[in-house]
């Protein structure tokens, strides 16, 4: 008998389920890719928006390559006009605060609309909740580039857009989260939402590049492929996502349960609070850890969590997901991670066309090594809290080196194009790093916390209320970027920095509580066992 060829060994040589296991993952990889493809070409845009003047009376500015210009836009509002100072009304003196009225528009409209994104998400079905939003997105990122082909000057046009488009996006993150935690459990959920994260990344640098095509010559484009690209990808949610393993016969990761007790018509499962002293045995030490907030007593009965059994497992409520330990802390330290996160990505681009004198399509093409660097400081932050078990420590490191490579990037990036790249990578690395860590395995860790007695409804309202919270930092970034930067890019720097304090000083308690208490992370860890 002949031997089997390679490719077919290959192929065999994995089970049903791992097979299944890498699709998902790289179908939720692609699809929140498309979501932050569509994000990063406002940030390429707004060189366009605004630039150097050709006329005397223009308001001038530094951001803009003389040689590009509206001359590519519809000529007849360039007949209406005595200046070449970008699109109206962004080509005003206060054009640097107009900007950052869009990204504030976008980001708090997509911080309200988490919260109410992943309650909402959990009592609908994944598939056909992603692929509305993916829909959504596409149609109101599509919408902002038509501006441009209509000659359309309202900011209130564009600040709605945003705004719609900024609701809509919610429902990506809370859903391809809770899919991708259904199908891997916890083992290595470092490394593996480590590299997942990247699409973040991914879905930037792709961003960039496709704005950055079109940015001179006709910036409409910039946004009407994209929202073309994330719709695409909202048909392929639809045909292909799987939500659950169980809906393909497959091995579910969720955690095994202890057996229910009964009481009248209704079953619950409740959590006790253990001690040393009970006959079952001693507490393991995360267990320990979680219901000893000092170590020494027990934790206040209103800690406890009392969940439904499987057979009538209700959605969490937004006041339990508040106390499953680590949520508010957590929470609060992304607001700030992710502040500096979202002012690189709004404002990146138009900072190195001011500093290096690039144009925009040039400055959107270096912007992203920012991303690139983020790739690494994402799986790198993983690996390192896989390896450690310590979440809240791992991110405390990198935010604590974020501060003063943020200073020095400040500094040197402006003695040339090799400094700035080079910085540029590692800042990316530092400040990507606990942004992404957060946002994947410290919600998927939260999100099926042993207090939640295996309840998987949870997961998707602790991963909204996270990365909810998050997202008012990641809103007043970019709103406070246009209001100090009049006054010169390091006072901006100087804001990062003192963000990034903040971010680390809710960690202080977490990381204390990871020192001081043997076996997994503050409590947080828990390994999932198959069903």
């Amino acid at each position: 008998m002949a031997l089997l060829p390679v490719g077919i060994r290959f192929i065999i040589s994995f089970s049903r389920d791992q097979w299944y296991r890498a699709f998902i993952f790289m179908l939720t990889f692609l699809l929140y890719a498309s979501f932050h493809l569509s994000r990063k070409p406002i940030s390429i845009v707004k060189g366009e928006l605004h630039k150097q003047c050709t006329a005397g009376d223009g308001p001038e500015s530094p951001f803009s390559d003389p040689s590009s210009s509206t001359r590519h836009g519809p000529t007849h509002w360039l007949l209406n006009n005595e200046t070449d100072c970008g699109w109206a009304p962004f080509d005003k003196n206060n054009y640097q605060q107009l900007l950052g009225a869009l990204d504030y528009a976008f980001l708090c409209a997509y911080a309200i609309g988490m919260y109410l994104s992943g309650i909402i998400g959990e009592r609908l079905p994944i598939r056909y909740y992603l692929t509305f939003g993916m829909l959504a997105s596409g149609a109101f990122t599509a919408l902002f580039g038509l501006g441009y082909f209509y000659n359309i000057h309202s900011l209130g046009f564009y600040v709605v857009t945003q705004i719609f488009n900024g609701l809509v996006q919610t429902t990506g993150w809370p859903s391809v989260v809770t899919c991708l935690s259904n199908w891997f459990g916890k083992g290595r959920r470092g490394l593996i939402m480590g590299i997942w994260n990247s699409h973040t990344s991914v879905g930037n640098i792709l961003g960039s590049l496709i704005a950055g095509y079109w940015v001179s010559t006709c910036w409409g484009l910039s946004f009407i492929v994209p929202g073309a690209i994330v719709a695409a990808m909202g048909i392929v949610c639809f045909l292909f996502l799987i939500e659950h393993p169980k809906d393909v016969k497959c091995s579910s990761t969720l955690p095994t349960h202890p057996r229910a007790s009964e009481n009248g018509i209704n079953r619950f499962r409740l959590q006790k609070q253990t001690t040393y002293s009970e006959k079952n045995g001693p507490l393991d030490p995360e267990l320990q850890c979680l219901l000893l907030s000092d170590g020494k007593n027990p934790l206040h009965p209103s800690h406890i969590v009392v969940l439904p059994a499987d057979g009538n497992m209700a959605a969490i409520s937004f006041t339990g997901a508040l106390r499953i330990p680590g949520v508010i802390e957590f929470s609060l330290c992304l607001l700030f991670a992710k502040l500096v996160s979202y002012t690189f990505l709004f404002w990146l681009p138009l900072y190195i066309t001011s500093v290096d004198h690039l144009d925009a399509k040039k400055a959107g093409e270096l912007s992203t090594l920012f991303d690139v660097g983020g790739i690494f400081g994402g799986i790198l932050a993983g690996v390192i809290s896989d390896r450690l078990e310590k979440r809240a420590s791992t991110c405390g490191l990198m935010l604590l080196l974020a501060a003063p490579t943020l200073y020095v990037f400040s500094s040197v990036s402006r003695m040339g194009l090799e400094a700035t790249i080079a910085m540029l990578l590692l800042s990316g690395a530092l400040v990507s790093g606990p942004y992404a860590l957060i946002t994947t395995a410290v919600s998927a860790d939260l999100g099926t916390h042993k207090s939640l007695k295996g309840n998987s409804h949870a997961l998707s309202t602790v991963t909204a209320i996270i990365d909810g919270t998050g997202s008012v930092g990641a809103a007043l970034g970019p709103l406070l970027a246009g209001l100090i930067s009049p006054s010169g890019w390091s006072n901006v720097f100087y804001m990062l920095m003192f963000a990034d304090a903040c971010a680390l000083l809710f960690l202080v308690r977490l990381i204390h509580k990871e020192l001081s208490c043997p076996g997994p992370a503050a409590g947080i860890q828990a390994p999932l066992k198959e069903h």
